[in-house]
């Protein structure tokens, strides 16, 4: 059945129960409401941005957003884009785009003007939907991205070059638009790369959202008393589909805005939040917190909070031990996907099985995985070969990209062009990964961008992009840069040419030095890898 199905069943059966909150502990909300009306003691007390919609009233937003993409011409598998913060808003608009029978496609808000623009074609998009923040870079290419689409503003003082959301969806139907949908329909397209850093549009059936959301809510028991604090940004598939075990359960969630040790224990602690989702930073960031004595946890209700997971990225063993000490009634869950497999838990720990923490797991629910050799040969255990896996959550395609698809895809097994072995009691390891990217804090960056970038720095003779680990990210971001005979280089020089990049891309380390290339030109990033200290880094835990 399309996942949708169950927002309309949760407005049927809870229609007053408080289904989102949109929490911003460190912004004042300057809405108008006496002091007493909101409980504070002071009239004059600092009253943190706070906003909340029931299932029934998150339903009718939807079908008011259905109806009037409708109105606008959209009919099943066309694209709408959504290009936005985390808000109260964006959940109803992406269950909207969906009743349409539209495919939602969510951008991911880090994109510069040229990869929202790239995206958009590559996906062929119909309608964008963005928020206040990316007036700037929309505006940029306004006059390409407005030919044959429908720009929509979602926010006050709607700029010229778009239509606002506000008004286009005030005197649309609060009632279901009647679109007939099927779990073989298409739902959602996400964007991955690969080690080029070029995106690639991902496709998925309505099949593959509802297994990711029947999957969560299996993996760790969510439940109706449950309330899911959420802090990803929701364009990812990790945040949206862990959020969805809230769906399936009719429980509450919290789309808390910031991510310091006190903002995230705040809102556990005010809100009864029970289940965590957090990226290895943040874990790191709370107990190093901890450790100083900046926060402590007798200064919050934290009694009700039962589950902390990771996912996104490797996770220490030593983190997840450190955290034990403080939290020692949590249980906890490590979960790996990817975007072609609508995201984590294809394999997953298993909250039953912390003694094996530093494992991603075992085949999550409704999942096959195998390892394979070059040859596509299962490995034996102990051996290292490609992680597969095949299950109803796999992607149908890279849109129009069937040489990609054909790489991956076979005979419905997805090679995730991870590495890993399989010990002697069924639990998976990463080991590498064939592919260059670097995973810091969550976020993917891809060398190749930020080499191309460097090699235009006119000292500049050539350069080599890895990721050195990282207690708190994970993965931090290394140059390796090889100046051009008789020029002469600082870092300082370095770091300001890369303030052209975006923060995230900018490297964090900066090494002088020859770049190795083998016979066919290739640069040799194992072999930096390994002068450099780059190796795995749960490997490195694991042996300690």
């Amino acid at each position: 059945m399309p996942v949708t199905e169950y927002l309309e069943r949760n407005a049927r059966l809870y229609p007053d129960e408080v289904a989102l909150v949109e929490l911003n502990p460190e912004e004042k909300d300057t809405r108008r409401i006496t002091w007493k009306e909101y409980g504070l003691v002071e009239p004059d007390r600092f009253r943190p941005y706070r906003r909340e919609i029931t299932w029934s009233v998150f339903n009718e937003k939807a079908n008011r957003v259905a109806n009037m993409l409708i109105g606008r011409g959209i009919r099943k598998g066309d694209k709408v884009a959504i290009l936005m913060y985390n808000c109260l808003e964006w959940l109803p608009i992406y269950f909207g785009v969906l009743k349409s029978g539209a495919i939602a496609v969510p951008f991911n808000f880090r994109y510069d003007a040229e990869e929202i623009l790239y995206c958009v074609e590559l996906a062929e998009v119909d309608i964008i939907l963005f928020g206040s923040e990316f007036i700037g870079r929309m505006e940029i290419n306004a006059e390409r991205l407005s030919k044959g689409r429908l720009l929509i503003y979602v926010g006050d003082n709607c700029p010229s070059f778009a239509e606002s959301y506000h008004e286009l969806v005030a005197d649309c139907s609060s009632q279901a638009p009647g679109v007939e949908l099927t779990e073989d329909d298409f739902g959602a397209i996400y964007f991955s790369s690969g080690t080029t850093g070029f995106p690639k549009a991902i496709l998925h059936k309505h099949q593959s959202l509802t297994q990711a959301a029947e999957m969560e809510q299996k993996h760790h028991g969510t439940g109706r008393e449950d309330t899911f604090l959420c802090i990803p940004p929701l364009y990812h598939t990790g945040a949206k589909f862990h959020w969805m075990g809230s769906l399936v359960a009719g429980s509450r969630a919290v789309l808390l805005k910031g991510a310091r040790p006190e903002t995230i224990l705040s809102a556990v602690s005010q809100e009864h939040c029970t289940i965590v989702w957090l990226l290895v930073p943040w874990a790191q960031d709370i107990l190093d917190a901890m450790d100083r004595g900046d926060i402590r946890k007798e200064d919050y209700q934290l009694d009700q909070w039962r589950l902390m997971h990771i996912g996104a990225q490797p996770v220490p063993p030593s983190l997840i031990r450190r955290w034990k000490e403080y939290f020692p009634n949590h249980d906890y869950d490590t979960n790996y996907g990817l975007s072609e497999s609508t995201g984590p838990g294809c394999v997953h720990l298993g909250m039953e099985n912390i003694h094996k923490v530093g494992a991603i797991g075992v085949p999550g629910y409704r999942w096959e995985c195998k390892i394979v050799d070059e040859a596509g040969r299962d490995v034996a255990r102990g051996d290292v070969g490609e992680l597969c896996v095949k299950g109803p959550g796999v992607m149908t395609c890279y849109y129009n990209n069937p040489e990609a698809t054909a790489e991956v895809l076979k005979d419905g097994w997805l090679f995730t062009g991870d590495m890993a072995m399989q010990d002697e009691d069924g639990f998976i390891f990463l080991v590498d990964r064939k592919k260059d990217v670097i995973v810091s804090g969550g976020e993917n960056i891809y060398p190749v961008q930020i080499e191309d970038f460097l090699r235009k720095f006119d000292r500049v003779k050539d350069v080599a992009v890895i990721g050195l680990p990282d207690r708190r990210l994970g993965e931090k971001t290394a140059a390796i840069v090889e100046i051009k005979d008789g020029f002469t280089c600082t870092r300082e020089e370095i770091e300001e040419f890369c303030m052209g990049l975006p923060r995230y891309k900018r490297p964090r380390e900066i090494i002088f030095a020859e770049i190795p290339r083998n016979a066919t030109g290739k640069i040799e990033k194992p072999k930096l890898r390994k002068i450099y200290g780059a190796d795995n880094l749960v490997a490195k835990e694991n042996q300690s």
